[in-house]
C-alpha cells in the first residue's frame, strides 16, 4: 500500500502489452539489451508456447483492462515466421481486449526483409513497423557490427510500403566511430526523402556490458556531436518533423503511442524473456519483471513461473519516476495525467521540485514540462531531485 500522503488513483492509465522477442542473428557491439545470437538456438514454437502461458498468468493482472497498443520488440522479432507473430496476437485477442484501433508494432531489421513475409506481417494485423537502420552509410554499418549493407536499408523501407505499411519508424544512430556531421545529416535526409512517418533519432552511447564498453570505438568530441544533433534536427523539422520526445521525431499524427504510455506513466503488461511490466490498482503501483535467460524464461512460463520479481514503487519515489519519462515530452505531461496515473496531488508534485530551478522546469496548474533551456539538461534535473 502506498504511504498516506499519496491518495488513490482515481481513474487506472493507459495499458499496453510489451512483447519480448529475444534473439538475434549478431549481437551488435553497441547493444545492452536482452537480446542472444540464435545461432541455432532459438525454438520457436517452444518460445510461443511459453508466450502464451506467460499471458494467461498475467489475466489476473489484467482486469479486463483494454489494450491501446501492442509492442513486439527484441532482440530481431522480424525472425520469427509471419505464422508465429499471427498466431501470438490471435492468442492474444483471445484473452485481452484491444481497442478498435490498437496500435500494433513489430520491431525488424533490414537483413531479415522479405516481401512475402511482411506482406504477411500486415495481414497478421501488425500495422506499425519500427526498420532498425541505424544509418544509410555502409562503411558505418560495418562498424556498428550490423548484418545488413546500406542497400539493404534502402530495400527495408521499400518492401515494408508494397507489404502494405503507411506507420513506418526508422532508427538512426548519429555520433558513431570516424562520423562527420555532414554524414550524419545526409543520414537523416535520406530517411526524410523516403517520407517515412516517424524517425527515431538517437546519439550512440557506450553501455555497460558491451563490446563497445570494453573496447571503446572513436566517437566524434562533444562539440561536434552537439553540432551534428542541432544540424540533423534542423534537417528533421525542415522536413515537417515535429519533435515530441528527447529522440522522437513524427509527421502529424504520427507519434508512438505505445511509447507515449510509457513517457506519460501509463501500464503495461510485459511478456517474454526479461520483460517488464508497471500496473497501477487502486492504492499501489508496481513493477514486475520475467526470467531473463530464455532457456530459463521458456521453462519456468510454461509451468506459469515466468516472474522473476516484483516490487511496490515507494511513494517518496513515484514522483521521481514520473519525471523521469515525463520529462522526456518536448510539451511535458499535462497535471491531470500526474494526477490520474500517480494518484498525488499537484502540491505534491510542486514541493518535491521545490529546489529545482524555474529557468529547468516550469510547474503550474496546467502541466508540468522543462524549459527549453531544462530540456539540455534533464539529466541535471532528475539528479538534484534524488
Amino acid at each position: 500500500m502506498l504511504k498516506e500522503q499519496t491518495s488513490s488513483v482515481s481513474a487506472l492509465p493507459p495499458l499496453s502489452l510489451y512483447i519480448h522477442l529475444p534473439w538475434c542473428v549478431h549481437k551488435c557491439p553497441y547493444c545492452d539489451f536482452n537480446s542472444h545470437q540464435a545461432d541455432g538456438g532459438m525454438d520457436e514454437s517452444s518460445y510461443l508456447r511459453a508466450l502464451q502461458c506467460d499471458l494467461e498468468s498475467e489475466l489476473d493482472w489484467l482486469g479486463g483492462r483494454e489494450l491501446q497498443s501492442v509492442f513486439i520488440g527484441g532482440g530481431t522479432p522480424s525472425l520469427f515466421s509471419a505464422e508465429a507473430i499471427a498466431e501470438l496476437l490471435q492468442h492474444c485477442r483471445q484473452l485481452a481486449r484491444f481497442a478498435r484501433d490498437a496500435e500494433i508494432t513489430l520491431e525488424a531489421n533490414p537483413g531479415t526483409f522479405e516481401q512475402e513475409k511482411f506482406a504477411a506481417f500486415r495481414q497478421a494485423g501488425v500495422n506499425r513497423l519500427s526498420i532498425g537502420i541505424q544509418s544509410f552509410d555502409g562503411g558505418h554499418l560495418q562498424r556498428l557490427g550490423r548484418i545488413h549493407d546500406e542497400h539493404e536499408a534502402h530495400r527495408a523501407v521499400e518492401i515494408a510500403r508494397q507489404a502494405g505499411f503507411d506507420n513506418i519508424n526508422l532508427d538512426l544512430m548519429y555520433a558513431l566511430p570516424g562520423q562527420s556531421i555532414e554524414q550524419a545529416v545526409r543520414d537523416v535526409g535520406i530517411a526524410c526523402d523516403k517520407a517515412v512517418e516517424h524517425i527515431s533519432h538517437y546519439q550512440l552511447t557506450i553501455e555497460p556490458n558491451t563490446l563497445f564498453h570494453k573496447y571503446p570505438p572513436a566517437q566524434p568530441d562533444s562539440d561536434v556531436i552537439w553540432e551534428m544533433q542541432q544540424a540533423c534536427q534542423q534537417r528533421l523539422a525542415g522536413h515537417g518533423y515535429r519533435q515530441y520526445e528527447v529522440s522522437a521525431w513524427a509527421q502529424a499524427g504520427k507519434r508512438s503511442r505505445h511509447n507515449l504510455n510509457y513517457w506519460q506513466f501509463g501500464d503495461y503488461i510485459g511478456i517474454g524473456a526479461g520483460a517488464h511490466g508497471k500496473l497501477t490498482h487502486e492504492q499501489s503501483i508496481t513493477r514486475r519483471w520475467k526470467k531473463r535467460q530464455p532457456a530459463e524464461y521458456m521453462r519456468e512460463a510454461m509451468r506459469g513461473q515466468a516472474l522473476s520479481g516484483s516490487e511496490e514503487i515507494a511513494a517518496d519515489a513515484i514522483v521521481f519516476e514520473f519525471l523521469l519519462n515525463a520529462l522526456r515530452l518536448r510539451e511535458g505531461v499535462p497535471m491531470q495525467t500526474f494526477v490520474d496515473h500517480t494518484g498525488q496531488s499537484p502540491a505534491q508534485l510542486k514541493q518535491a521540485c521545490r529546489d529545482i530551478d524555474p529557468d529547468l522546469l516550469l510547474i503550474d496548474d496546467k502541466a508540468v514540462r522543462a524549459t527549453d533551456l531544462g530540456y539540455r539538461y534533464i539529466d541535471e534535473i532528475l539528479q538534484k531531485l534524488l
